[in-house]
């Protein structure tokens, strides 16, 4: 395949993490309707932060590991999104509207998203099942077909987050009881994902 066939896939594939449901996407939006869109604007950079130690991991040693490590991740992963399932919780019982933004708390947000998306185990799987494989295949024909691959998956995994940010900042301005509303529901999206994922770890899948 050429360059631009991987570049393609990149893209497809990034769009597709990126807008397909999970925690993940469900931790921004309750962060958007919490905190505003400038605040959470930032971690839609988050991939970038995390995915490196991912793709070294899925590549080099998670094909190797045993079922019970990709258990343990569901377990993590849950017990973390319950965690932020309870920090949305106290931003809806506490909601008062939005603070000013300052620049400490955008680099908390983005250090949170990337911890949330590395707890969250659909990072691994999706690299070991699907873009590792991609990403190997174009790297030995030409490097410069993995350089692509993976310069259009971030591209449209950081565009497709901002995107989903911005659409649901919008929000926002409905008013605060709407905008209350939206953040307990976000916050039950976070715990269900949270339950989820603990009983898929403790069920074995």
């Amino acid at each position: 395949m050429t360059t631009w066939a991987f570049l393609i896939q990149g893209i497809g594939l990034g769009f597709a993490a990126a807008v397909q449901p999970g925690p993940f996407q469900a931790y921004l939006i309750s962060r958007t309707l919490s905190r505003g869109w400038r605040r959470t604007l930032p971690a839609a950079l988050a991939p970038l932060v995390s995915d490196g130690p991912i793709i070294v991991l899925c590549l080099f040693v998670l094909s190797q590991l045993p079922l019970w490590f990709q258990r343990f991740l569901y377990l993590a992963g849950g017990l973390f999104v319950l965690y932020l399932a309870y920090g949305a919780f106290r931003a809806w019982r506490t909601f008062e509207g939005v603070p000013a933004a300052d620049g400490k708390e955008a680099r908390q947000t983005v250090l949170h998203a990337a911890l949330m998306n590395a707890a969250n185990p659909s990072p691994y799987l999706y690299w070991s099942l699907v873009t590792g494989p991609i990403l190997l295949n174009g790297w030995r024909t030409a490097p410069a077909n993995g350089i692509a691959f993976l310069a259009g998956f971030y591209a449209a995994i950081i565009f497709s987050l901002a995107g989903i940010i911005l659409l649901f900042g919008t929000a926002r301005k409905l008013g605060p009881k709407v905008n209350r509303a939206m953040i307990g529901i976000s916050a039950l999206a976070l715990a269900g994902f949270g339950l989820f994922q603990l009983w898929f770890g403790l069920s074995g899948g």
